[in-house]
């Protein structure tokens, strides 16, 4: 049985940036013997400690949905679609090793808007952010990349991070280079398919996307004539939801991502392992729709926030 607290595979534990980490250098080995990248290996480190909060600008990560293990996901689940373009190529441009790590860097702090800056005394989570994380995250890239040496990178990862978000149509997002416009399609493809393929995700919709959503300004919107309509009630609702969430994610991941996920199947000799996983979690969701209010989800969620750090209220009703 796959483990909570491991990748599509049950074999890389995600929550464990060591572990991730070594296997995102292994395949960038694989690719490219012979050569290094301290780029990649600084920004596990940088971005482990920056999550842990023991950076002295910077809060812990307090988003209980998008938390390390999350990133961690996305950033093997890139590093490996890199691997099957790059192996399975028929007419496209070689991936270069910068690519590769420029890649996996910006998968790594994709979600980085989320964390607060200690000095920030307005908001009390990072949720609250969820409307404008992605915009935050490009200005830390455009200001990271330099000091990992990438400094010619640093504007092409600012705009590679907008194709994981909603913030911007992907039509306006603007990267010059044909291969580095399809890297960041690549990421935005590792980002929904990462997600959705977790064996715990509609767990995680009910327990912890849904408070997100709340702190966030999702649950509710405001119409033009300034009446609220709720557009999730509770956890349950969200998960009930979830089949129509899918199929717009696979609308994106097809015409707007221009089918970036069949990377995944030379990477792996064939099979799609995260459609595969996707569509059990959506099948199962709709199982739950139809059954009359009967709510089957018992998965133990892993523990991935710092001690003592909290994503949301004690008061807010997530049921």
């Amino acid at each position: 049985m796959r483990r909570s607290d491991f990748d599509i595979t049950d074999k890389v534990r995600t929550t464990d940036p060591v572990e991730v980490g070594s296997e995102v250098i292994r395949l960038y080995l694989g690719l490219y013997s012979g050569r290094t990248s301290p780029q990649i290996e600084r920004a596990f480190k940088d971005m482990a400690l920056l999550y842990r909060g023991e950076h002295p600008d910077y809060h812990p990560c307090d988003t209980p949905y998008h938390d390390i293990q999350h990133v961690l996901d996305v950033t093997l689940t890139m590093a490996r679609l890199l691997d099957g373009y790059e192996r399975g190529r028929q007419g496209e441009a070689p991936l270069p090793p910068e690519y590769f790590g420029i890649g996996v860097v910006t998968a790594l702090f994709h979600d980085f808007g989320y964390l607060r800056r200690r000095s920030d005394h307005k908001h009390r989570y990072g949720a609250e952010y969820t409307l404008t994380h992605v915009s935050r995250g490009s200005d830390f890239l455009l200001d990271y990349f330099p000091r990992l040496g990438w400094e010619q990178y640093a504007a092409a990862a600012s705009e590679l991070v907008h194709f994981t978000g909603y913030e911007r149509p992907v039509e306006t997002i603007r990267v010059d280079d044909p291969v580095l416009h399809r890297v960041g399609e690549i990421l935005g493809t590792a980002d929904i398919i990462a997600q959705m393929s977790d064996r715990c995700y509609l767990e995680k919709c009910r327990e912890r996307l849904y408070p997100e959503f709340v702190l966030g300004g999702l649950a509710l919107r405001k119409q033009p004539d300034g009446h609220t309509v709720t557009v999730y009630s509770s956890g349950s609702d969200l998960v009930h939801k979830t089949p129509g969430f899918y199929f717009n994610a696979m609308k994106r991941l097809d015409e707007q991502l221009h089918r970036a996920y069949t990377y995944a199947e030379t990477h792996f000799g064939g099979r799609n392992l995260y459609l595969e996983e996707m569509d059990k979690n959506v099948r199962y969701a709709q199982l739950m729709a139809t059954d009359g209010g009967h709510d089957p989800l018992r998965r133990t969620l892993p523990i991935t926030l710092p001690p003592r750090v909290r994503g949301y209220p004690e008061d807010l009703v997530i049921r």
